[in-house]
């Protein structure tokens, strides 16, 4: 049962989350909006490392290594979608949460 206390708790909560917008350095999209450190830390971590495996290939290419600079971007592919996916995954799971508060709230 939803009680008064209840809403109270959530939009305290709610406030509290919205307060706290950390600012992140993202090489792929402009519009970031991560929930925590967190989060910012682990897509920062994502992005470090895709960006390393395209300099390895290009250096590779440039060292005539083709079948290296391939494998590393078939490996770096499959990790920028996955890091889009988890993104969009994350996005969708706090607008889930921001509407689970009441409206007159």
């Amino acid at each position: 049962m939803i009680t008064r206390h209840n809403l109270a708790e959530q939009l305290r909560d709610y406030q509290i989350r919205s307060k706290h917008d950390w600012a992140t350095a993202s090489f792929f999209s402009s519009t970031t909006s991560y929930t925590s450190r967190v989060d910012v830390v682990i897509f920062v971590i994502w992005e470090l490392v895709i960006l390393a495996l395209l300099v390895f290939s290009a250096v590779s290419l440039y060292l005539s290594h083709i079948r290296l600079a391939f494998i590393l971007i078939c490996i770096t592919l499959p990790l920028f979608v996955c890091m889009k996916v988890t993104k969009q995954i994350r996005l969708a799971r706090k607008k889930k949460r921001r509407m689970l508060l009441p409206l007159s709230m």
